[in-house]
């Protein structure tokens, strides 16, 4: 019997010899950990604290009604996205005081309604300027040419991603996929989309929002331009009719939103180079025009 256990002491036993030789020791990281405590950590600041008021307007009022409306009563805290951004509209920015409002509205413990604002991007925790200047730098932006239209915005701007420029006018932050690939590169800035950039145009852009943002008087965290984009500016105004719809804030030539290298929409900027011809076959169309 001795003899059919010896092979496996054999091999057993220097693999416990390897095991008691073998330095034990762990290894610890000496890199510093990037944390992200600014995306689900509120800190009290002069501006944005519980001890500042916060109320909706009539007229946002009006709008709650309708949009709580749309729910069934024992279900009107769903509506806490739609509220928390019709307070951002009007606050500028998702407040503390904001989100304490919103969960006072739809009856709901404050927690839920933090959970969902530290959540979603889109909702901004600290104020921003007048123009939230959103640039997209994923993969089908970034090849073509996304860095141009970063560069543009430091060097115009005078400020990086995550920073307000000293006259509170503009915010520059870098996005992920904003889902205008076919336009690329592209920026948003507030609701609108301004596509095809390059660093020229972006320029001239910026340009034309802060000159008819300074020729309408207004004042940073006011409600923004009813938007333009485009290569215009005060000093072109030729250059935004011949990339954009433009239209006059103030005296200065804003374009209007959309691609900035004449095109209309996504179509092939080289013109067309499919269904060029009458289709054949037997194939059957729509008589009512609606194709």
């Amino acid at each position: 019997m001795a003899s059919k256990f010896t092979p496996f002491l054999c091999r057993s036993a220097p693999r416990a010899l390897r095991q008691l030789q073998r330095t034990q020791w762990r290894a610890f990281s000496v890199t510093v950990p990037a944390r992200s405590d600014s995306l689900m950590v509120h800190r009290d600041t002069p501006e944005n604290n519980p001890s500042i008021p916060f109320k909706f307007t009539p007229q946002n009022e009006e709008l709650i009604k309708e949009v709580l409306s749309r729910y069934p009563s024992q279900y009107k805290k769903a509506a806490v996205m739609p509220l928390l951004d019709l307070g951002q509209r009007q606050h500028g920015f998702t407040s503390i005081s904001v989100m304490n409002e919103v969960a006072r509205i739809l009856e709901m413990p404050p927690m839920r309604v933090y959970e969902v604002a530290t959540f979603y991007t889109m909702y901004n925790r600290n104020p921003v300027g007048r123009f939230h200047v959103q640039i997209c730098t994923t993969t089908p932006c970034m090849l073509c040419n996304s860095d141009a239209v970063m560069k543009a915005c430091e060097d115009t701007l005078g400020i990086h991603h995550g920073q307000t420029t000293e006259d509170g006018l503009f915010t520059m932050t870098e996005v992920e996929c904003l889902g205008a690939c076919a336009n690329a590169p592209m920026v948003q800035i507030n609701d609108d989309y301004y596509e095809d950039l390059t660093y020229d145009s972006t320029v001239s852009l910026l340009k034309a929002l802060k000159h008819a943002s300074e020729a309408t008087g207004a004042k940073p965290g006011e409600a923004g331009l009813a938007s333009g984009t485009g290569t215009g500016s005060a000093e072109s105004p030729s250059a935004a009719k011949e990339q954009g719809r433009a239209y006059e804030a103030g005296n200065v030539q804003v374009p209007t939103p959309g691609p900035l290298s004449g095109r209309k929409s996504c179509e092939p900027a080289g013109g067309l180079t499919t269904l060029t011809s009458e289709p054949w076959g037997n194939e059957t169309l729509r008589k009512d025009g609606a194709l």
